[in-house]
């Protein structure tokens, strides 16, 4: 929030948010529902734009592997993240999501095209 000023340079011209929190510390579970609304609803971002990494420190509670996001974040992608244990699977999720952003992308870039040409 110290940062506050700096967002609208963070914001412009984004394509897509990664929000990357503790979900053993509930302060983080609040706050992940502020940068939702601040950096993908304020910017009219698709939901499918933003992922959500529960990110776990090693040897942290195993109980939040089952973690439940209250309307509207239990929409989003959400990935856990333990890089002791499964670095290869963060790898593959990361991937699969700029896969998904450059789809976006495109067909975005596409369609501005079409309206110029039509």
């Amino acid at each position: 929030p110290r940062f506050e000023t700096c967002w609208p340079a963070l914001m412009k011209d984004s394509h897509g948010v990664i929000i990357i929190f503790n979900p053993e510390l509930p302060s983080h579970l609040k706050e992940i529902e502020m940068w939702y609304s601040c950096f993908v609803q304020q910017q009219t971002l698709l939901d499918s734009q933003c992922l959500l990494v529960a990110h776990h420190k090693p040897g942290s509670a195993e109980d939040t592997e089952n973690l439940s996001l209250a309307y509207p974040l239990n929409k989003l992608k959400l990935i856990h993240s333990n890089l002791e244990e499964d670095p290869e699977d963060v790898r593959m999720e990361f991937m699969k999501y700029f896969r998904s952003l450059i789809t976006i992308i495109n067909e975005s870039r596409e369609r501005e095209e079409m309206s110029i040409i039509s």
